[in-house]
């Protein structure tokens, strides 16, 4: 892809090193110019002041003008047959059912067992998931249903999947850490068009929630408000979110790199540690942009379409069109997209000539999709 960070010529940049984005060719083009022309008349070349051994390394990067670029839609054209108003309220009733049991079980003892090493289940998930069932189960029982615990269920003809999270964020909660929520997106034909979830904020003896909502279409939602993302285009007075997978492959060591990139040119990096919570925050404009490797369907389902209703950009990390069972997932407030994808995309693009694996996750047998 072989671009580089957008930032503005008149705030100074500090890596605790020299990224990887800065190329040995720049280094030489702006070390032979006097400094006074080095900012406008280097072909679109900035170098920034120079400063000691002790202090650092010299810094140059290549300057892109950042344009509003549009990104393809994630979201189905519409809610299919069935109205938006019908389909959201089952999904938010289904969503807030599940959400009751978390949140009867949330200050008592936890029965927990492990999928991996570090990965936990708890009783509480496999309870969410049974109750959200039986929502969709009575007001579509024909519908296609995949749940992080169950698997598939259901028709595979159905032109409908629910792809359903009962507990995003179960490692939180375990801990009694206020970053934990219930998600489920509803494709059609593949593509999102309706979520919900239902966040659990506070903290111990406090706890609350609040419900994000939106349908393809119709806007994004939390607790009945319209909510849109941040406006912010600069990633210095951007705070960032990502997270980071429960395997310590190439891909996390390549996203380890880019939290210490970022960190050091915005305002800082947060590892929550929920995805739907993480593409929420976004929405609400409280954070500018999520991304992560190795992500599930159930994990973006929900989260990306609520983004993209509030205004902001879904794409791969690649930088290519985003699908639900894709293996990777950026999102943002759109005014950003272009800049984080300059180091994000490269570096995804390192990780696919290292043949990582970047092909759809899972798309369920005979679901007909319009992708």
């Amino acid at each position: 892809m072989g671009r580089s960070l957008v930032f503005s010529a008149n705030i100074p940049l500090k890596f605790s090193q020299e990224p990887n984005s800065v190329w040995p060719l720049h280094r030489k083009l702006c070390q032979s110019f006097p400094h006074k022309t080095r900012q406008n008349s280097l072909g679109g070349f900035l170098r920034f002041p120079s400063f000691n051994a002790n202090q650092g390394r010299t810094l140059c990067v290549r300057a892109v003008v950042s344009s509003d670029t549009s990104y393809p839609k994630v979201g189905a054209a519409s809610t299919g047959p069935i109205p938006p108003g019908q389909l959201i309220e089952v999904v938010e009733t289904a969503a807030k059912t599940g959400a009751q049991v978390v949140m009867d079980a949330v200050n008592k003892p936890r029965n927990i067992f492990y999928k991996g090493l570090t990965d936990l289940v708890t009783e509480t998930d496999k309870m969410s998931e049974a109750a959200i069932l039986d929502v969709v189960r009575k007001n579509f029982p024909d519908h296609l249903i995949l749940g992080e615990e169950g698997g598939i269920i259901g028709d595979s003809s159905s032109g409908y999947l629910w792809c359903i999270d009962p507990l995003d964020g179960t490692t939180n909660f375990t801990h009694g850490y206020p970053s934990f929520a219930v998600s489920i997106g509803v494709l059609f034909r593949g593509n999102p068009a309706a979520a919900a979830v239902v966040e659990f904020v506070g903290g111990p003896m406090c706890w609350n929630t609040r419900t994000f909502s939106a349908t393809a279409g119709g806007g994004a939602f939390c607790n009945g408000q319209k909510i849109y993302s941040s406006k912010t285009d600069l990633v210095e007075q951007s705070l960032l979110v990502t997270g980071f997978g429960y395997e310590h492959d190439d891909a996390w060591a390549t996203n380890i790199e880019l939290f210490k990139e970022f960190t050091d040119v915005s305002r800082g990096v947060r590892r929550l540690g929920a995805a739907a919570v993480d593409m929420c925050h976004v929405a609400l404009g409280i954070v500018e942009a999520y991304w992560e490797y190795r992500l599930k369907p159930w994990d973006m389902a929900a989260g990306v379409l609520i983004v993209e209703e509030a205004g902001g950009a879904v794409t791969r990390m690649d930088g290519g069109k985003f699908c639900v069972f894709d293996r990777s997932v950026l999102v943002s407030n759109g005014a950003l997209h272009g800049k984080l994808l300059d180091r994000i995309a490269p570096a995804t693009e390192k990780l696919k000539v290292k043949g990582i694996d970047f092909s759809l996750w899972y798309k369920p047998d005979d679901y007909q999709t319009d992708l």
